[in-house]
């Protein structure tokens, strides 16, 4: 059983993953764990929750990984865990891991955004400041500083702020507004959607084959591990 918590960065992803894959909202603290325990042999974490939720655990990314399931992760929260787990081997996929991997990136509010609900198809109602850099780089008829500018200004913003017509109004360009965002929309470039197509790609090529542990390293159950783990 392959599954994959996934959310706004690819609302549409059960049309992508058929029948090989079991799409889930965005994990929580223990749904990685609650997977392990029902049998899944492959996990991909796309989104996460963690504004009024707990996050998803690394420990229970290590329990995975210990038992022998791959863990994939990819565009969001997927991204920063993978970053902070790839060495016991969970495998990160796309340009956002390899951004928090290498080091380009370190804040986690990089890949947040606000959207609305499961049951709306979780439309978006904020810009990552991922898709805001990766637009910015395909962005034609801008000079660098306009571009330098947009991406100061969308790093500065609060992750439920960031809108292009907000960075352009804190550019002091609302002159030129118009023409600004029709540059960007034709530039628009989705990252985590890409990067989460990735992932679900690699996870439906994935071999079960495949061993998830890497590196000499033993899990541990610690006192916090069992209290967590020894709940139904």
């Amino acid at each position: 059983m392959n599954v994959l918590f996934v959310g706004p960065s690819l609302p549409d992803a059960a049309a992508f993953c058929g029948d090989a894959i079991h799409v889930r909202p965005p994990a929580a603290h223990g749904d990685v764990l609650a997977a392990v325990r029902e049998g899944a042999t492959a996990i991909g974490i796309v989104d996460g929750n963690f504004e009024h939720v707990a996050p998803v655990w690394h420990k229970e990314i290590l329990h995975a990984l210990d038992q022998g399931v791959a863990v994939f992760g990819a565009a969001s929260m997927g991204a920063l865990r993978a970053a902070e787990c790839d060495a016991f081997g969970m495998v990160g996929v796309g340009r956002i891991y390899q951004d928090y991997a290498a080091g380009r990136r370190v804040d986690d509010a990089d890949v947040a955004l606000l959207h609305g609900p499961a049951e709306l198809g979780y439309p978006a109602l904020s810009l990552p400041l991922v898709n805001v850099d990766a637009t910015l780089d395909r962005v034609e008829g801008l000079d660098k500083s306009a571009i330098l500018m947009f991406r100061d200004i969308a790093a500065a913003l609060f992750y439920k702020d960031r809108t292009w017509p907000a960075i352009i109004k804190a550019a002091g360009r609302a002159e030129d507004r118009d023409h600004i965002l029709q540059l960007l929309h034709v530039a628009t470039v989705n990252q985590k959607r890409e990067d989460a197509l990735a992932l679900v790609r690699a996870m439906v090529d994935f071999s079960p084959q495949t061993p998830a542990k890497r590196g000499n390293w033993s899990f541990r159950a610690t006192t916090l591990w069992r209290s967590v783990a020894d709940q139904p």
